[in-house]
Parts: structure tokens; C-alpha cells; sequence
């Protein structure tokens, strides 16, 4: 087959493919195959669970995209690009003080309010900028699952029993799920640590006055709070006055990033920003949105369903057992939740028989994990990381939700 442009259409450069490379693209080939010529399409439940793939995707572009995912990205490229190595390893470092490093990577989630994708750039930045592994899968759990807004609203719509022990344990699991990931590769954590100290000198960050900086990132996070206010039912008081003009203050934070970045940067470091941000979004965004894909396919939207009927995951998270605490946290693991969708969920799981053990297991495990954000964190930590991190948060969550069911039934 000719080659375009002067170009082979594939290869190793001489029009030949390599032998794992034929292997690697008949298998593709052959499994896209299988599935279009397989797939019972006129099932109705594939049906369904095809329209809710794309239903899914449709309302997370809508919903999550322009307001959730860009500004993080944009704030992890600036993470990258403009926070000194020096910064983030004094207070998140391998070597930093724990006390300090997990109460700040722990407090950071009630100040974000994101979701489990959405903490993903973040995560990303601090990580890649030399933040150790346990503060920062600290903050990877505690940016979705320690949510005020969401713990308030757990306590009114689901009891206050409920909403205590949600605070509780998921401040608690933040810590315990760091410290337990930087034990588990601590040698590799103090081999990365020996090598970041190498090449800490020669860090290279723009001469600029610290409180420059720090107006900068918070002019970035206040737009992502800002621009994500819900105001969902029954919460009145300053929070719905702050929704009612979270358009005005989002907008005047922008004026004011917009005369920092024209007066404090120059076009080199504004053009090395959009690349860093760029990088994020392109080694990021692809996998959320196959993972956002698969979810819905498998599991549907709240009040829809995919291929697998919502009375299986009713039926089978009744009762306190070990088992039904398990199935409640694997469920949430890979069930997407946009913020604060799991509470209407819980409450239609509750009133079906639900315990409140698999409930609470279910809050702990679900707003921190999905199966989009599985997907990137084990592009960013690889899949022993991964593996690890998704195994302490589902096991923790079954063990918190169990203890939990059993003192309160």
C-alpha cells in the first residue's frame, strides 16, 4: 500500500510492522470485530445500556467538562509549570513533616468539593512535582470524599447518625490510606525521594514574590469552587446566597487571573503554562472519557439502568454482613458519582433495604473511586500503585461500614 506523503502508514519506519506490533493490532482488530458482529443489539437491555454509554458521556461533557475538568487542568499546569519542587517536597515531600503533609493533603478536599475525576489533574500535578506517594493519594481520596457540602447533606437527608460517620471516616481513611500506600513502596518512595534531591538544584521557577503566586493559584481555586456552587434542595442561608451570585463572583475572579496573568507573566511562561496544562489533558482526558463509557454501559445513570439490573445491587447490600459491607464499597468503587449524586442514590438504596453499614461503605468508597479515574490513576502510578490504592480504599470503607452497621443496629 503506498505511503502518504513521503510517510509509511505504519511501521517501524521502513513500511514493516514489527511482529508484536502485527500481533498487538490483528487482536484489536479482531476483538472491535467480535464485538460489532456479537453484541445482541436487539436485546433491550443492550439497548439500554448502549443509550446510557453515550447518555453518560452526553451529561458528563455537559456537566463536568467546561467548568469541572479545564480549570483543574489548568491549575495542575501551573502546578507544574510555576510551583517550586522545593515547596511541594517541604510540605508534601516523602521527607516531609506527616503531620503537616497529611492534614494538608486531608484538609484540601473541603475546600475543592470535586469529584473523583476532577482531583485527578490535581493529583497529577502535586505528584509529578515531587509530592510523596502517601500525601498524595491522601489528597487523591480526601479532594472527592471529604466534601462539607455533601457531609451536610448526608446528615439531612440521611440522619445525622449517618452524615457523623461519613466526616468521620472519611477524614480518618484520608490519613490511613496514605500511610498505608507509603509504607507498602516505601523503598520505592525512598528511591524517588534520593533522586528528586539530586535534581531539586536545579529547579527552575520564575523570580517572582510569593504573594504573586499565592493570589495566582487562589484566583484558579476559587473560579473551580466558584463556578461548580450547586444548590441543591432543602439548603438555604448563605449557601443559596452564594449560589445566587456565584456567576458575578466567578466572573470578577476571572477579570482579576486575567490582569494577574497580562501584568505578573511573560509569554514564555504563559506559553510553557498551556503546555503543561495541554500534557494533562491529553494523557488524561482520553481514558475518563472510554472509563465514563464503560460505567454507563455497565451501570447506567441514576434511575437508569445498563446491562446490570439495579435490583442485583439492591438485593444484595441488605443486612450488615461482611459480605453485603464488600459488595456495597466494590460497587461504589466503580459506579461514577458527579458530586452529591450519590446522596439521592443512597436515599432510593435505603428506602429499597439497604443497612446502614453497606451505606456508609458505600459514601466512603464511591465519591473517591470510579472506573474513569481508575483508568488514570493507573496511568499516572501504574498498575501496582493502582491496584494497591483501589484495594486499602474498598477494603477500608467494608471494614469502617461494617464496624459502623454493627453499633448501630
Amino acid at each position: 500500500m503506498p505511503a502518504v506523503a513521503g510517510r509509511p502508514l505504519c511501521g517501524n519506519g521502513d513500511g514493516a510492522l514489527t511482529s508484536d506490533g502485527r500481533i498487538r493490532k490483528l487482536l484489536f482488530f479482531v476483538g472491535i470485530f467480535a464485538l460489532a458482529y456479537l453484541v445482541p443489539v436487539e436485546a433491550e437491555r443492550v439497548r439500554n445500556g448502549l443509550t446510557e454509554a453515550f447518555a453518560m458521556l452526553h451529561e458528563y461533557a455537559r456537566e463536568h467538562v467546561l467548568l469541572c475538568l479545564i480549570p483543574a487542568f489548568f491549575i495542575a499546569g501551573a502546578i507544574g509549570v510555576f510551583l517550586g519542587r522545593d515547596s511541594v517536597m517541604k510540605y508534601l515531600g516523602a521527607k516531609a513533616n506527616r503531620v503537616v503533609a497529611y492534614s494538608v493533603a486531608a484538609v484540601s478536599g473541603t475546600v475543592l468539593a470535586v469529584c473523583s475525576c476532577t482531583v485527578l489533574p490535581l493529583f497529577a500535578g502535586i505528584y509529578m512535582r515531587g509530592a510523596g506517594l502517601g500525601p498524595a493519594t491522601a489528597f487523591l481520596y480526601s479532594g472527592p470524599a471529604i466534601n462539607v457540602l455533601a457531609i451536610i447533606l448526608t446528615a439531612r437527608v440521611l440522619g445525622p447518625q449517618l452524615g457523623v460517620a461519613r466526616a468521620v471516616g472519611a477524614i480518618g481513611l484520608a490519613f490511613v490510606v496514605g500511610l498505608l500506600m507509603q509504607l507498602l513502596f516505601r523503598r520505592e518512595e525512598l528511591e524517588r525521594a534520593a533522586a528528586q534531591d539530586d535534581f531539586v538544584t536545579g529547579d527552575e521557577v520564575a523570580d517572582r514574590p510569593l504573594w504573586r503566586t499565592g493570589l495566582y493559584f487562589a484566583a484558579m481555586v476559587a473560579i473551580l469552587v466558584f463556578a461548580n456552587w450547586g444548590k441543591p434542595s432543602g439548603v438555604e442561608g448563605a449557601y443559596a446566597a452564594i449560589h445566587g451570585a456565584k456567576w458575578a463572583i466567578t466572573g470578577v475572579l476571572a477579570l482579576a487571573l486575567m490582569y494577574m496573568l497580562a501584568r505578573w507573566f511573560d509569554a514564555s511562561e504563559l506559553r510553557k503554562w498551556t503546555e503543561s496544562t495541554w500534557g494533562f489533558a491529553e494523557q488524561i482526558l482520553p481514558l475518563l472519557f472510554a472509563g465514563v463509557l464503560v460505567a454507563g454501559l455497565l451501570l447506567g445513570r441514576p434511575g437508569h439502568e445498563g446491562l446490570v439490573p439495579s435490583e442485583w445491587i439492591a438485593g444484595l447490600v441488605g443486612g450488615n454482613s461482611l459480605g453485603a459491607n464488600l459488595f456495597a464499597a466494590i460497587s461504589g468503587a466503580f459506579m461514577y458519582f458527579a458530586t452529591l449524586t450519590e446522596i439521592p442514590i443512597l436515599q432510593g438504596l435505603l428506602g429499597s433495604g439497604m443497612g446502614q453499614g453497606p451505606a456508609l461503605a458505600l459514601l466512603l468508597a464511591g465519591p473517591a473511586l470510579s472506573l474513569p479515574s481508575m483508568l488514570v490513576i493507573n496511568s499516572i502510578l501504574g498498575p501496582r500503585k493502582t491496584i494497591a490504592y483501589v484495594s486499602i480504599v474498598v477494603v477500608l470503607s467494608t471494614a469502617a461500614g461494617w464496624v459502623y452497621g454493627g453499633l448501630v443496629t
